[in-house]
C-alpha cells in the first residue's frame, strides 16, 4: 500500500515537472523568433475555429428557440391522442380523471379533419379544427392575429378563423360578406353518382380572423371552427372528439405530468407534449446543427495540424535541452510527456480564448441583434441562444483534437534528436 502511494505521487511530480517545463517553453522567448510565430499562428487557428463553433451553434440554438416560439402560440403543453383509431368519448372515466387533476389548467376537445374550402369560384383542401370555448385560453393565438379577431360564434353566426395561407390562396379577408363553404363526406350512405354533390355535407361560414403561425404546416392548411360545427359537418356524436389538448398549470414539472397522464390512460392513447408533436421537424433541426458541428470540426481538425509543425520545430531547438534532461535522468516517456503538454498548452490557450470571443459576440447579437438579417424575415436579427453546454463541448472536441495533433510527433521524439 506504501509503494502504490509513493508510486501515485511520484507521478504527480512527474506530470507536474513536465508541466511546468511545457509551461516555460510556450510562454517563455524563444531562441527562434520562427517558432514563437508559428505557434502564435496554430493557438490562432485553434481559436478562429473554436470561435466559429461557438457562433454556429449558438445560431441554431437561436433559431430552434425562435421556431419553438412560434409553435408555442398554436401548439398546446399535452395533447392526447388514440394510438390506433380516430376517436373516442371525452366523457370516458380516465379523461375525466385527467379533468379534475389539480396540473391540468385548461381542458380542450378537439375535432380534426380533412375538407374542401370554396370561396365564389375558388377551391382547395383544406384541415378543419374544431375547437371548444376554452382554445383561446390554451393557446396565443390572439398574439398570431393577422387580421381580424379570433371568434368562432357570435351568437348568431358560425365563423371561421383561418390560416393567412389559406386567406391568399382563397382571396380571403376577415368581415367579407360572402360566405366561405366547407364540404366533407358524408360518413353514412353511399355515393349517388348521378348526383355527387349529394355525397357531401355542405355548411356556410364567414371569415373573421386571420392568422401567421409563419409555419407552412399550419398557415396554409389549418382552418379554426368550433368544436359544434365541426362535429355537424363530419357526423360526429357530441362527445366524440379526435383529440384532446391540454394547458397544464405554471411550476409543474410538465415531464412528470406527461407520465402521469399516459399512466392513467394506458397504451392505447399516446400522450405528446411539444416538441414530439413536431418531432420530425425538431429532428431535422438537430441533424443539421450536428452536421454543421461535424464540418467544422474537421475544420478545425486541419486547423490543429499546424501544431505538428509548431511541436516540430520546438523539439528541434531544444535537442540541447532535452540531451540534458536525459543526462540527468528523465527517460523518454517524460521526454514526449514535456512536449505533449506543449501541444496540448497551445490547443487550450486558442480554446480559451476562441471560447471568449465566440461568447462575447454571441452574446452581444443575442442582446443587441448587430448583424441583420435584412426587411422580409420574421425577425429582424439573426436569433442567438448562448448555450453553456455548447462552450463545455466545443472546449472538449478541442482539446481532443489539440492531443490527437500533438501526439504524433511526440511518439517520434526519440528518432528526432
Amino acid at each position: 500500500m506504501i509503494l502504490t502511494i509513493t508510486s501515485f505521487k511520484d507521478k504527480l511530480s512527474g506530470l507536474s515537472f513536465s508541466f511546468r517545463i511545457a509551461y516555460r517553453y510556450l510562454f517563455s522567448k524563444k531562441s527562434h523568433n520562427a517558432i514563437n510565430v508559428i505557434s502564435g499562428i496554430s493557438a490562432a487557428g485553434v481559436g478562429v475555429g473554436a470561435m466559429a463553433l461557438v457562433c454556429v451553434l449558438s445560431v441554431f440554438n437561436g433559431f430552434e428557440s425562435l421556431i419553438s416560439d412560434m409553435f408555442s402560440s398554436f401548439d398546446p403543453d399535452l395533447k392526447i391522442s388514440l394510438t390506433h383509431g380516430k376517436t373516442f368519448d371525452v366523457n370516458s372515466t380516465k379523461l375525466r380523471e385527467i379533468r379534475k387533476m389539480k396540473t391540468v389548467a385548461i381542458f380542450t376537445e378537439v375535432v380534426e379533419e380533412n375538407a374542401l374550402l370554396r370561396f365564389k369560384e375558388k377551391q382547395m383542401p383544406a384541415t378543419i379544427k374544431g375547437v371548444s370555448n376554452d382554445f383561446r385560453k390554451m393557446t396565443h393565438i390572439d398574439s398570431i392575429m393577422y387580421d381580424g379577431n379570433f371568434v368562432l360564434y357570435d351568437g348568431a353566426f358560425q365563423r371561421a378563423v383561418v390560416g393567412v395561407g389559406v386567406a391568399s390562396t382563397l382571396g380571403l379577408g376577415a368581415h367579407f360578406i360572402d360566405p366561405l363553404y366547407i364540404y366533407a363526406p358524408k360518413r353514412n350512405g353511399k355515393i349517388n353518382l348521378l348526383r355527387p354533390e349529394n355525397s357531401f355535407n355542405q355548411i356556410g361560414t364567414f371569415v373573421s380572423g386571420i392568422f401567421a403561425v409563419k409555419q407552412l404546416q399550419y398557415d396554409d392548411h389549418y382552418v379554426l371552427v368550433s368544436i359544434d360545427l365541426a362535429r355537424d359537418l363530419f357526423e360526429y356524436e357530441k362527445s366524440k372528439v379526435t383529440s384532446m389538448e391540454l394547458k397544464l398549470a405554471n411550476n409543474v414539472n410538465r415531464e412528470h405530468v406527461q407520465k402521469q397522464i399516459q399512466t392513467i390512460l394506458g397504451d392505447g392513447f399516446q400522450v405528446k407534449n411539444r416538441y414530439q408533436q413536431q418531432e420530425n421537424f425538431f429532428k431535422i433541426m438537430q441533424i443539421e446543427k450536428w452536421i454543421t458541428y461535424l464540418i467544422l470540426c474537421f475544420i478545425l481538425l486541419i486547423a490543429s495540424f499546424n501544431i505538428i509543425g509548431s511541436l516540430s520545430m520546438l523539439i528541434i531547438d531544444k535537442k540541447a535541452d532535452i540531451e540534458t534532461l536525459r543526462n540527468l535522468g528523465a527517460n523518454n516517456q517524460l521526454v514526449r510527456r514535456i512536449f505533449l503538454f506543449e501541444g496540448w498548452l497551445i490547443s487550450a490557450v486558442g480554446a480559451v480564448i476562441g471560447i471568449a470571443i465566440g461568447i462575447s459576440l454571441s452574446l452581444l447579437q443575442e442582446n443587441f441583434g448587430l448583424l441583420k438579417l435584412g426587411s422580409g424575415y420574421v425577425v429582424n436579427a439573426y436569433p442567438v441562444v448562448t448555450n453553456i453546454g455548447d462552450s463545455l463541448l466545443v472546449l472538449v472536441t478541442v482539446l481532443v483534437m489539440g492531443f490527437l495533433a500533438a501526439y504524433y510527433p511526440v511518439r517520434y521524439i526519440q528518432n528526432k534528436v
